[in-house]
């Protein structure tokens, strides 16, 4: 699924900011893990809000998918978003390894990875806040 921005765009300003808008989008406990990608501007109003599928312990971070929309929208960051099923909110090393893979790649087209969040049993975790980004 993926959403274009509507007219009252939402401001992803912060860590905070960040969590609001994501939390909807893992309420009800699902089984499988998803990845969120909001494309952000200058200002952090998301242009565009596109979503992955993934397995049940682990979803493979689809980075062409991603820079190709930048690139389209002209972002200049995007927030990632996943859920762990498990309800262990810490970032695997697979979780950490793509985060910087996609980091390396959005270098060459001055794309900024702004935050990656970790949702689990109601808890979220910031790789950015963690240092690990």
């Amino acid at each position: 699924m993926k959403a274009d921005r509507s007219d009252n765009a939402a401001v992803l300003a912060g860590h905070q900011a960040a969590q609001r808008f994501f939390a909807p989008c893992f309420e009800g406990g699902d089984s499988k893990e998803h990845l969120w990608v909001a494309h952000v501007d200058d200002a952090a109003r998301c242009l565009y809000l596109g979503r992955y599928a993934g397995g049940e312990s682990a979803i493979t971070l689809p980075v062409r998918s991603i820079l190709e929309d930048a690139i389209r929208l002209g972002s200049s960051g995007v927030v990632l978003a996943h859920n762990h099923p498990s309800g262990d909110p810490m970032p695997s090393d697979e979780d950490c390894q793509a985060t910087r893979k996609l980091a390396q790649a959005g270098e060459a087209f001055d794309l900024s990875i702004v935050d990656h969040l970790i949702f689990a049993g109601g808890e979220c975790r910031s790789l950015r806040r963690m240092g690990l980004l």
